[in-house]
């Protein structure tokens, strides 16, 4: 049976699991839908065309489905939608998509999104990524699988954040970061490969040591990149890692790729 507070506010609209919990003073939109399992702490506001994912967790005053910070948004009917097993901390901000973009905001699997954090409209955020607090990105980003934001991290929107990268806290994102890289900076540069990550799910030495070589191939000073992605492609084609890096950067890219300093080629 649904557990719902007395004091909580639920619109008779809303679409609620039977074992959904629901707090003192939340406030529940009559668009919204909320799978099994789901639980909102306290004075948690879901709002709009919101569907959240089974067995995910929102915190105290949490307010997900708000209007998108769009000016060009005049009440369209647009969605937000949350996949399962997700934990929204304190004072996370989800929007969801507009009219301009692709009318949704889609939020993967698994993900951890820590206090502050924030998502943007039309974005679409892959499984088990981290926003670690006060991580914030603009609209129409993408952010891969296990991917980490650091803390008060910012993304530019359109930008897109490869799977297993590692952005730096305090680090303002510009431009696309390859799958696995790791940037840093007051404007991020690329500083090499997220060996941490790497060793933590498992990948072996053999593979990273492959995957640094590549990474020295494709950022070299000497050539083209479209030349160094050429050499890397055919040296690395069995590197089935090297050769998601090398899609990514042959892929369409509205804000550039992040690079290296000139010195800093790990």
């Amino acid at each position: 049976m649904t557990n719902i507070h007395p004091t909580a506010i639920v619109d008779h609209g809303a679409e609620l699991a039977s074992d959904v919990k629901i707090g003192p003073f939340c406030v529940i939109g009559p668009h919204v839908r909320l799978a099994a399992g789901v639980v909102l702490d306290s004075h948690v506001v879901v709002q709009g065309r919101t569907s959240i994912g089974r067995d995910s967790r929102l915190f105290p005053f949490a307010v997900i489905g708000g209007e998108p910070q769009h000016t060009a948004f005049k009440g369209e009917d647009v969605e937000l939608i949350i996949g399962e097993r997700n934990l929204i901390r304190e004072h996370v901000t989800m929007h969801p998509g507009t009219s301009v973009g692709v009318g949704k905001t889609i939020v993967g699997n698994d993900g951890f999104f820590m206090v502050g954090s924030h998502v943007a409209h039309d974005s679409v955020i892959g499984n088990n990524v981290i926003f670690i607090n006060h991580a914030v990105i603009g609209g129409h980003v993408h952010v891969d699988d296990f991917a980490i934001l650091g803390g008060s991290s910012a993304v530019h929107q359109r930008v897109r954040v490869g799977k297993h990268a590692m952005v730096g806290g305090m680090t303002g994102v510009e431009s696309d970061i390859i799958p696995y890289g790791s940037v840093t900076g007051n404007r991020a540069h690329l500083v090499g490969l997220n060996i941490i990550g790497l060793k933590r799910r498992g990948f072996t030495r053999e593979r990273i040591h492959q995957m640094r070589t590549a990474f020295r191939v494709l950022f070299a000073e000497e050539g083209t990149l479209a030349e160094r992605v050429e050499d890397a492609a055919e040296l690395y084609a069995e590197v089935p890692e090297v050769m998601e890096i090398i899609t990514f950067i042959r892929g369409d890219s509205q804000r550039g790729l992040c690079t290296p300093q000139q010195d800093r080629v790990a």
